[in-house]
């Protein structure tokens, strides 16, 4: 029995490298995953790109992209994403389920969604309505340039937030090391719920400064009362990023949903 394929989506601001560690383990354990460098983060440490920043439907394509390249592989593919690559991964499934390729005779495809903390809005809603639930003073401080570009401008004030496990000094240094993101793309609605056609995992941080627990929780019932689906859902203290500070529980949870994913075939 083939193992399925996983495509990886970082949260809003974060290179790759900050999650290779999991992609090195889940790698050594036989699965193959791939990140995807977003278009609306920026191409460096506080650097955003050239010109206009895109939008989150830009995401959405480039997932859908490599997503149909190995679903035409005949490959099962696994969409899993942290914070706001929730809004892109639901987004992007469109004509890319197994089942509807399946029935036009094609072969494989997307299988789950696999959600770490995300942001995960019912159509018509975007990133920015769900966070603008939370007063200003409990949200990032941040900029936006001439080009669209936001950049995290307290980088110690925001690692009390998403990664306050960790020594002050240490999650400064981490937030410091992050792109610039678009700021477009949080106000960009969701169209197409992908949630609806595929199964859903949820690895709920019950220590989230960001989202807390009941946000989460809501999130949760969203795609279950959309697909008339149960979610299943996985719960680990941790803060908002948890492949920084529960390493081995995340890299457990990304295992295990492969795992069950791979079985239910």
């Amino acid at each position: 029995m083939s193992k399925p394929s996983i495509i990886f989506i970082p949260g809003s601001y974060t290179l790759l490298s900050d999650y290779q560690p999991l992609f090195d383990a889940v790698s050594k354990e036989g699965y193959e995953i791939n990140g995807i460098h977003p278009p609306t983060v920026g191409s460096g440490r506080r650097q955003g790109r050239d010109g206009l920043a895109p939008s989150m439907y830009d995401d959405a394509e480039a997932i859908a992209e490599e997503a149909e390249k190995l679903a035409n592989q005949g490959k099962d593919v696994i969409l899993m994403g942290h914070s706001y690559a929730g809004v892109p991964m639901s987004q992007s499934v469109k004509g890319l389920g197994k089942e509807q390729r399946k029935a036009l005779g094609k072969p494989g495809g997307i299988v789950r969604l696999a959600y770490i903390a995300c942001l995960v809005p019912a159509i018509g809603n975007s990133a920015e309505s769900l966070l603008s639930r939370f007063p200003e003073p409990k949200r990032p401080r941040l900029s936006i340039d001439q080009n669209g570009w936001m950049l995290l401008e307290d980088p110690a004030a925001t690692a009390s937030i998403i990664c306050q496990e960790l020594p002050s000094k240490e999650g400064e240094a981490i937030i410091r090391g992050f792109a610039k993101h678009s700021a477009q793309s949080f106000g960009n609605e969701l169209t197409y719920a992908g949630y609806k056609h595929v199964p859903a995992s949820y690895l709920l941080c019950e220590e989230d400064l960001a989202g807390p627990p009941d946000f989460q929780r809501h999130m949760i019932a969203v795609v279950e009362e959309a697909s008339g689906r149960k979610v299943d859902v996985t719960s680990i203290k941790a803060g908002h990023c948890p492949h920084l500070t529960a390493e081995k529980e995340t890299i457990k949870w990304i295992l295990s949903v492969a795992e069950k994913t791979q079985q239910s075939k």
